[in-house]
């Protein structure tokens, strides 16, 4: 998987050359989350928080809603990341306090002074059983990452340590053993190699190499410092390592969707496939299955891409595959007008497979059929939304959906719930419940209020 990053200072996101020195500076956070979403996961990581001068809680919560992000910086607590979860971060990075003995005393990482520890004979640092413990039970050890930032230090015979503070505190930590201890309590390591983050001169990949292996096959390793080139993005998939991406990503050295197609596994997907038709021949590397599904979760189709087909597709905005029989590029759609627009693409957990979130423009399948695996398009409340939006766009005259306008449909409301309360048998109860909530979809659509905005609010109401 490829991740980019939104590092957050003072309201903007920032890129920052070893943890320092800025670099380049933008204020489109929204946009760049909805682009950086459709490749994979977006790291969101307070930079404010994270070194004590104040936050960005209220620019990072709408992000949250917009994009599948993982948050870090600054998070101090299990009910701080319990809140986080709540409102639709998929992950939570911690880093400084997971290598603090408890009882120590925080010092101010701007400060040349150190403060005294309180933790004991076991020193200032070490790691921080208790805050772990308490955030396994809080959300889950496979919603947690634990990141591991590092530089290279003369008194650890030269290999590297764990560095905390925004980079600024050495722990005298040895990396690779406190990691493979740290991974007990996580889904996953984010290493960054702070003496080559921003600089783009390259990644150490030895690290990295015994990150993987201390770690485990039961978390992920994620790789971030010095990224520069897709070599090195395909260098880190062949290790099982997932990328993050900061600096090349916002100069435009490396390009996410190339970066997303570099780290995918595509020998591996060749050899899972029978032979003919393209695969196991000479070009079977070159294909991977792609399974294509609505964002209501209903699976269309299935098809092959390679590398061409996926970049057009992110080119295009529309999904792309290689046609096997006519050996040739094939955007969906494009005689038909039934075209499957792209909201984001994901690769499997072992890179040799894709599932593409797209909007239908009409039936997928060359039957005429809704979906390859069954003729009828299956009814949800975001169908009833989108046929509600389109009848009240059209204002056709003598459409029923048209008419409700913002004062009647309020009355159908309140009528329907009374009804619905009244209700007692079965069958009376489904169907004043399809009244009112026919009536609910309309109030919101003409409030420009999506029913995945009510479902996330019930998840988030469910994560609590």
């Amino acid at each position: 998987m490829v991740i980019a990053s939104i590092d957050i200072q003072n309201g903007k996101a920032v890129q920052l050359k070893q943890g320092s020195v800025l670099m380049l500076e933008r204020e489109d956070l929204t946009e760049l989350a909805l682009e950086f979403d459709r490749c994979g996961e977006v790291a969101v990581i307070d930079l404010d928080a994270a070194l004590r001068k104040g936050n960005n809680a209220e620019i990072i919560k709408p992000l949250l809603r917009k994009a599948e992000c993982r948050v870090g910086g600054g998070i101090r607590s299990p009910e701080q990341a319990k809140e986080l979860v709540s409102l639709g971060a998929r992950k939570i990075i911690v880093g400084s306090l997971v290598f603090r003995n408890p009882g120590s005393r925080v010092r101010d990482p701007s400060s040349r002074t150190r403060e005294p520890s309180q933790g004991g004979a076991a020193g200032e640092f070490g790691l921080n059983r208790e805050f772990l413990e308490g955030l396994e039970k809080a959300i889950g050890r496979d919603r947690i990452i634990i990141a591991v930032d590092a530089k290279k230090a003369a008194a650890n015979g030269g290999g590297y340590e764990i560095t905390v503070d925004g980079w600024k505190t050495p722990t005298g930590l040895p990396l690779i053993e406190t990691a493979r201890e740290a991974a007990a309590y996580a889904s996953e390591l984010l290493f960054t190699c702070v003496d080559r983050e921003g600089t783009m001169t390259g990644i150490d990949l030895e690290p990295v190499k015994l990150l993987r292996e201390a770690a485990g096959e039961n978390c992920r390793i994620t790789a971030a410092g010095g990224v520069s080139t897709l070599e090195e993005a395909e260098a880190l998939a062949a290790l099982g390592c997932d990328v993050q991406l900061g600096m090349a990503l916002y100069t435009g050295k490396i390009s996410l969707a190339d970066a997303f197609i570099a780290s995918l596994n595509w020998k591996k997907a060749a050899g899972a496939g029978p032979g003919g038709a393209g695969i196991g021949s000479e070009s079977a590397d070159l294909l991977i299955p792609v399974i294509a599904q609505s964002t209501d979760g209903q699976v269309l189709m299935t098809g092959f891409a390679d590398r061409e087909a996926l970049s057009e597709s992110f080119k295009r905005g529309n999904l792309c595959f290689h046609s096997r029989t006519r050996n040739k590029l094939w955007m969906k759609g494009e005689h038909s007008g039934n075209v499957l627009r792209l909201r984001r693409l994901r690769a499997d957990c072992d890179r040799d497979a894709v599932l593409a979130t797209v909007e239908p423009a009409g039936p997928v399948c060359h039957t005429g059929g809704w979906s390859c695996f069954g003729t009828n398009r299956r009814y949800t409340w975001e169908y009833l939304q989108s046929v509600i939006a389109s009848r009240i766009r059209g204002g056709e005259a003598g459409s029923y959906t048209a008419a409700l306008d913002h004062d009647l449909v309020r009355e159908k409301i309140r009528e329907e719930a009374e009804e619905l309360c009244a209700a007692a048998a079965h069958d009376e109860i489904v169907w004043e419940a399809a009244d009112l909530l026919y009536f609910a979809t309309v109030l919101m659509t003409r409030g420009g209020v999506g029913v995945d905005e009510v479902l996330d609010e019930l998840e988030r109401r469910h994560r609590k």
